[in-house]
């Protein structure tokens, strides 16, 4: 109850889509808890956003397990060669890919990049995401609007039809929906909407690849300690942020990793078209 960061945080705000660097407290992706065991020796992963939050904390957890990693993210070289670092560190293989994945031939040239480098896909982490705070949907551009769809789904649906011809039967996609598409959050219209989607998405797709032995299930965090938090929420929300749980805090990224690597592992066999919430506390669905 004690060893994890309570509000009020210092107020803070940064520019988008924010630096690990920057954050105080310092996000913890489990770099010196996370002790992994073999449950992905071998693997071969692909995770979009990896170089931050959620994504590092994954990258991170999967390299300790066994598994080789691609990272696809934006722009943000810094925190990417840090992911980078912590992955080699672990004694795997990293590949880093930039750019926007709103691209349809991006997505599949990130997919290309990880079977020249790995041969094959393993587990399909879909995690990137794009979000921004509004008080009015007339504030809501349209371009703002199409770019949180083409980041949040649509450039899901790309790299799944683009990694399914190099999956085997027990395969793996996982990928990251919220807290708000049950509970969705006013200020953030455009997002909740999105992840929304990503919940029906993953229920849907999970039907038609069962025949394929390709597992696929999402995981709901609730609010999570990550860069998107200062980089896309006033100060007063930042300062606030994770304080209306039961847990009375933010969830921490390494919190949410073993719960990707389960789902990524041989021992989720039976599991498939399911949500798991990380959400300390608060109800889902």
């Amino acid at each position: 109850m004690e060893q994890f960061p309570k509000p009020p945080y210092p107020e803070q705000q940064q520019a988008m889509p924010g630096s690990t660097a920057a954050m105080n407290p310092r996000p913890d992706h489990g770099e010196t808890s996370y002790e992994g065991s073999g449950r992905l020796e071998g693997k071969k992963a692909i995770i979009t956003g990896g170089d931050s939050g959620i994504g590092r904390a994954v990258a991170l957890a999967f390299a300790r397990e066994g598994a080789d990693v691609l990272i696809s993210y934006l722009d943000e070289e810094e925190d990417a060669q840090e992911t980078r670092r912590l992955i080699e560190e672990a004694g795997r293989e990293a590949v880093l890919v930039p750019g926007d994945i709103t691209a349809a031939a991006h997505c599949r040239a990130i997919v290309e990049k990880a079977v020249a480098a790995f041969g094959r896909v393993d587990i399909l982490v879909n995690n990137a995401a794009h979000q921004a705070t509004f008080t009015d949907p007339e504030e809501i551009s349209d371009a703002e609007w199409e770019v949180t769809f083409a980041t949040n789904i649509h450039a899901m649906f790309y790299l799944t039809k683009a990694a399914l011809p190099h999956m085997k039967p027990g395969a793996a996609i996982i990928n990251t929906t919220s807290i708000n598409a049950d509970s969705p959050s006013p200020q953030l219209l455009a997002y909740a909407t999105t992840k929304g989607a990503i919940h029906n998405y993953t229920a849907g797709l999970a039907q038609m690849l069962a025949e394929k032995g390709i597992r696929v299930n999402c995981v709901a965090p609730g609010p999570i300690w990550t860069p998107l938090i200062p980089s896309t929420m006033p100060p007063e929300k930042v300062k606030s942020f994770g304080g209306n749980t039961p847990l009375g805090r933010a969830g921490q990224p390494r919190e949410l990793a073993p719960v990707y690597v389960m789902l990524a592992s041989d021992e989720a066999s039976y599991v498939t078209g399911a949500t798991v919430p990380v959400t300390g506390g608060r109800p889902f669905m």
